[in-house]
């Protein structure tokens, strides 16, 4: 065994001659522990949040989605996209055609993102899921056409899941300027009827904003006949994501982009991982301050053992052994106030996964869950560890030296 390290351990649990150094040597193992309970919780409940959104993007956004790389849309029958629709692993594959459009209905209006589907589009997303209302979903039958809004879209243009009369729909002709002597005519436009449903996401982005229809529909309006803006694609039982994706994209080349779920919405978790490193940063600089208390725990040590340093000097110890003798000592305390802070830091978030005793509101109903989801993940327990152990290396190793140069 390494004898300093032996020695430093001896120090790190043995009566002191003065019970101020056993009482700081403690406050600062319960700073580390803290600060490493505080990072722990912490970059779990940001966890948590991640993996609630995850879970309300997919009961709309579809397992593999497959975009150009430039443009806004391409030939349906491309035969590159054939690849796609050939692969083993691909249960089903919608056509889609989206784009702006404006909406008119009894005098309101909304600027809306029209998304044309094919028929079974409800089989490639779990659409189904979050449907509300009293009718089947259905997006044509003879020579009308019906839609399906978000909630929030519904409740703006005043319609309801179920409304009378039609929704009409413009868009801008393409390649043609606005008539200003008469706009109408620079307009495409349909009709679209109430199918008795609106489908509720629960995020703003889609209820507010998305209105299903005929793809059909939505090539004529804005002029696209046979194209499509992406293919969605479900896969079959079992398949993983995200092999499935790196062989399309090997496949497909560089014309197209194959995106998983966590693609598709890019912006809204890299702004998640952006808040979750800032937090993080904050949290080690707080960790850092309390490694900072070991020095001054280091330095009484230092003070108090002055015999013992002396007898391992006429034992043959140079200055680098005594120097790593209080070096372990310092890393000890960070290290034993790192494992308190790992283990309570777990328990605490095991007992908010089950009991959630730190709710996000007074009263329950006002939020999508009531308590502070939790999720821990072993990477990141990992990189706290580590990071305890680099930070206190840094707290701790020039000021040690020093210490032990000028009070020896």
């Amino acid at each position: 065994m390494n004898v300093s390290f032996f020695i430093a351990r001896r120090y790190l649990v043995s009566k002191k001659s003065h019970h101020a150094i056993n009482i700081i040597s403690a406050i600062s193992v319960v700073g580390v522990a803290v600060a490493t309970l505080a990072l722990v919780c912490t970059l779990s409940v940001f966890n948590g949040f991640r993996d609630l959104v995850a879970q309300l993007f997919t009961s709309f956004d579809p397992q593999l989605e497959v975009t150009a790389a430039s443009g806004v849309s391409v030939p349906a029958d491309d035969p590159v996209l054939a690849f796609a629709r050939r692969d083993p692993d691909v249960a089903a594959v919608t056509e889609c055609m989206e784009d702006q459009a404006l909406v008119l209905f009894r005098g309101r209006q909304a600027v809306v993102t029209l998304k044309g589907v094919d028929d079974n589009f409800v089989h490639c997303t779990d659409l189904e899921d979050i449907l509300y209302g009293e009718g089947t979903f259905m997006l044509h039958a003879a020579d009308l056409n019906y839609g399906v809004p978000g909630i929030g879209l519904a409740m703006q243009l005043g319609c309801g899941y179920r409304y009378e009369g039609a929704i009409t729909v413009c868009a801008p002709r393409k390649g043609e300027r606005v008539n200003m002597a008469n706009p109408a005519a620079s307009f495409n436009a349909d009709e679209l009827y109430s199918s008795g449903l609106v489908f509720s996401v629960r995020q703003r982005k889609y209820d507010d904003n998305l209105l299903l229809c005929p793809i059909d529909m939505a090539r004529r309006l804005f002029d696209r006949p046979g194209e499509v803006t992406s293919l969605e694609l479900k896969l079959v039982e079992g398949a993983d994501a995200g092999t499935v994706k790196e062989r399309l994209q090997r496949t497909l080349g560089d014309r197209f982009v194959v995106k998983d779920r966590y693609d598709q919405q890019e912006d809204v978790f890299r702004i998640m991982n952006i808040e979750k490193v800032i937090a993080y940063i904050f949290l080690t600089f707080i960790l850092l301050v309390a490694c900072f208390n070991i020095i001054g725990s280091i330095s009484m040590l230092i003070i108090d053992k002055k015999h013992d340093i002396d007898t391992l000097r006429h034992l043959g110890a140079d200055d680098r052994f005594i120097e790593r003798v209080f070096l372990f000592e310092g890393w000890l305390i960070s290290t034993v106030g790192a494992l308190i802070g790992i283990v309570l830091g777990l328990a605490l978030c095991l007992a908010q996964q089950h009991f959630g005793w730190l709710k996000l509101g007074e009263s329950s109903g006002n939020f999508i869950i009531d308590a502070y989801p939790v999720s821990v993940h072993a990477v990141d327990v990992a990189v706290i560890f580590i990071t305890v152990a680099l930070v206190s290396f840094v707290a701790i190793w020039y000021p040690v030296r020093r210490l032990t140069r000028r009070l020896l």
